[in-house]
Parts: structure tokens; sequence; C-alpha cells
């Protein structure tokens, strides 16, 4: 028995082809995964700012959804009620529909220096032919704030009176009372000439 280290042939050597490497998709996932962590954390995170936390993605998005006190609540939840009660004939917006429903943005009737009118459409309904813009409108309206309390109507139309360009004064639940008093029990206002007679 020889002592001498045994030497392999160079045909018994490992060729670099059948040396173990790891699969290229190994490679792919980490990429793919790390470019996901990426994306997730600069969504997410806020970049390290403590006054953000999921699931809010930055400070403006977090400002927003925070409680509102004084004007900003009412006008907060004037929106709210506009976009459940008025917004699906009126629009989001204002703009009103082709002959279904006047637009609010830009009407006189909304930019008026007496919030009356205004108030005592929803409150007692309309129908008949009304003027909005410079177009006669023939439509009819019920009388959608009539189950709405004085401070969720006098929400509603401050929100529609200070929105899309609209330079009405907002209104107080004292004023909504006050016409909800006067139209108590009355038939729908018929159009125009029933706005003016009201005022009298």
């Amino acid at each position: 028995m020889s002592d001498e280290p045994k030497t392999i042939s160079t045909n018994e050597q490992t060729s670099p082809a059948e040396r173990k490497t790891a699969p290229i998709w190994i490679f792919a996932l980490a990429l793919i995964l790390l470019f996901g962590g990426g994306v997730y954390f600069d969504q997410y995170s806020g970049w390290f700012n403590p006054q953000v936390y999921s699931p809010y993605e930055n400070t403006d998005q977090l400002e927003a959804w925070q409680p509102k006190s004084g004007e900003a609540a009412v006008m907060a939840h004037g929106k709210q009620l506009y976009e459940s009660v008025c917004g699906t004939c009126h629009n989001a917006d204002g703009s009103g529909k082709p002959g279904q429903a006047p637009p609010l943005a830009g009407s006189e009737w909304v930019n008026a220096k007496s919030p009356n009118d205004v108030i005592s459409i929803p409150l007692d309904g309309l129908s008949g032919e009304i003027h909005v813009k410079g177009e006669t409108w023939n439509a009819s309206m019920a009388a959608m704030g009539a189950g709405l309390s004085d401070s969720d109507l006098a929400a509603v139309i401050s929100y529609v009176r200070t929105s899309w360009g609209n330079k009405g004064k907002p209104v107080m639940p004292d004023d909504v009372k006050a016409i909800r008093a006067k139209v108590a029990g009355k038939p729908p206002i018929n159009g125009e000439q029933g706005l003016k007679a009201l005022e009298k």
C-alpha cells in the first residue's frame, strides 16, 4: 500500500458545466419581491412620518379624513347629505341633468342675496316653470328636504351656496325653521310665480 496522495486524472475532474448553481428563477423571484416591497414601502409607509399610519398613505389623505369642527364640520356634513339626497338629480358637482334637474352651480337662485327661495324649494317641493341660467325648466321636484332637520337642511344649503364657484352665504338652522313654518301644509310651489307669492 502506497502512502503517496492519489492524483485525479484530468478526465475525472468536474467540468464547469457540471457544477451545481442556483437556478436563475430564484434570482428573478428575489428581484420581484424586492421591487414589490419597495413599491409597498413607497405607498404605505409615509416615509417614516409618525403622523401617517395605515390605511392612510400621506399627510394630505390623513388630514382629509380627520374629524372636522366648526364651519368645516357643517360643510363636510352638508356635502355628505347633498351627495346622498340631492346629488342623484343635480349631480355631485351641481351641474344638473338635462331635462331632469337644473344646475345649482352658478344658479341665480342659489346665489341670491336672500336664501329664502333656495330653502323653500326643498322644503315644499316645486312644480311648474322656472328659469335657471337662461334656460327654462319645467321639471317637478318633490319636497326632498322636508324630512331633514333644520340643522341638516341648513348644512346642505350652506354647502350648495358655497361650492362649485357659488358665492352665496351660508344659512342658519333658524332661517330654515322660519321658512318651514311659512310653507307648512301648503302644496308644492308653482314655479317662479309661486315663489314670488311666497315672498309676500
